[in-house]
């Protein structure tokens, strides 16, 4: 495991929970303030190169866990070249179409060391990254979702397979479960959890990269017992296919559904995706139910659905505190609250 370089006295130890994209800009937003930071990554892609490695070779997924390598890879011009290496993905029409360098490397590598986090390791410190990158299972799962408005009886549902499936599924996502029920976790993100000053959970693909987390029971077990400070990232808009047509608040509901019991300090919101109102009341309501406070701020990249990885960096370090290390909300929360209510003010004007 490697600190963040440059990282001052007190700086968190972070561990964040997603995949793809969205896990993508949480770790680059971390990184900037954290003194080591641990990526538990989604292992359930069942598309492009993850796909065709997984059924070839029975490994678990590599793409999400090669970009969060990617997210963390140190910033050192001997060291982009191999993260632009990883990176590459192969054109033309043959065999190795589609594939990423680093999706190779990753299957490759755990052939050779029967082990998928001693692979990831390896590639880790080639990267010279910033933290570590663990599988939140050690074994390749499915989802599986339960998927209304695809028969002709709107009230009927589908049992619709796959991440890709349920990621396009033209219908509403009721449900959804991982295959086997009940995985186990790997030992290495419970751990991290576990020893981590702040958990971050999203943005991602709601049913198909955050959700799966609080499915593993070990996981859930972890995060609930976990004294770390508990950041939940909302999307900046919803997905075509998986979250159409959701409200910020319905997010929450359906999050509560699959885990009632499961509790976070903050809910981190863009301020220009719920404008002050009833819909900003709503939300505080859902947020009740995981005992968080709603926090509004500008996180977004300018003109783009996507955050922005100094600004979510600024609000989650706000978050965190001065009181690092105290692992819990403390006294320093009206501190917090007052320099991300700035924050957010400030990107209205």
């Amino acid at each position: 495991m490697t600190p963040a370089g440059g990282a001052p006295d007190g700086a968190p130890a972070i561990a964040a929970l997603g995949g793809g994209h969205g896990l993508y800009a949480t770790l680059s937003a971390a990184r900037r303030f954290a003194r080591h930071v641990t990526a538990v990554v989604t292992v359930a892609d069942d598309g492009g190169s993850s796909g065709r490695l997984r059924s070839e070779l029975g490994v678990i997924p590599p793409g999400d866990l090669r970009m969060a390598l990617a997210a963390l890879a140190a910033d050192d011009p001997e060291i982009r070249g191999w993260t632009r290496t990883v990176q590459h993905r192969f054109g033309g029409v043959g065999a190795l179409a589609g594939h990423s360098v680093g999706n190779l490397i990753l299957a490759g590598l755990t052939e050779v060391l029967g082990d998928p986090v001693a692979a990831l390791d390896e590639v880790a410190a080639l990267l010279r990254i910033r933290g570590r990158v663990v599988p939140m299972s050690p074994i390749a799962l499915d989802i599986e979702a339960d998927v209304q408005g695809l028969e002709a009886d709107p009230r009927v549902s589908r049992c619709i397979r796959g991440q890709v499936a349920v990621a396009t599924t033209p219908g509403k996502v009721r449900r959804v479960r991982l295959l086997p029920a009940s995985p186990p976790a790997c030992p290495d993100a419970v751990a991290a959890i576990t020893a981590a000053d702040m958990v971050v959970l999203g943005p991602g693909s709601w049913f198909s990269s955050v959700i799966p987390h609080v499915l593993v029971p070990e996981l859930l077990d972890s995060l609930t017992a976990t004294s770390a400070r508990k950041v939940l990232v909302l999307n900046l808009a919803p997905e075509p296919g998986e979250t159409a047509g959701f409200s910020a608040e319905r997010h929450l509901h359906v999050l509560s559904q699959h885990a009632p019991d499961f509790d976070v300090d903050f809910v981190l919101v863009d301020s220009a995706t719920v404008p002050p109102g009833r819909e900003r009341e709503h939300l505080a309501r859902a947020a009740g139910g995981f005992g968080a406070e709603v926090v509004y701020a500008d996180v977004a990249a300018r003109g783009t659905h996507t955050h922005d990885e100094t600004k979510l960096g600024a609000v989650l370090e706000d978050l965190w505190g001065p009181a690092a290390g105290a692992g819990t909300r403390s006294a320093d929360h009206d501190h917090v609250h007052s320099q991300v209510q700035e924050r957010e003010n400030a990107s209205w004007q």
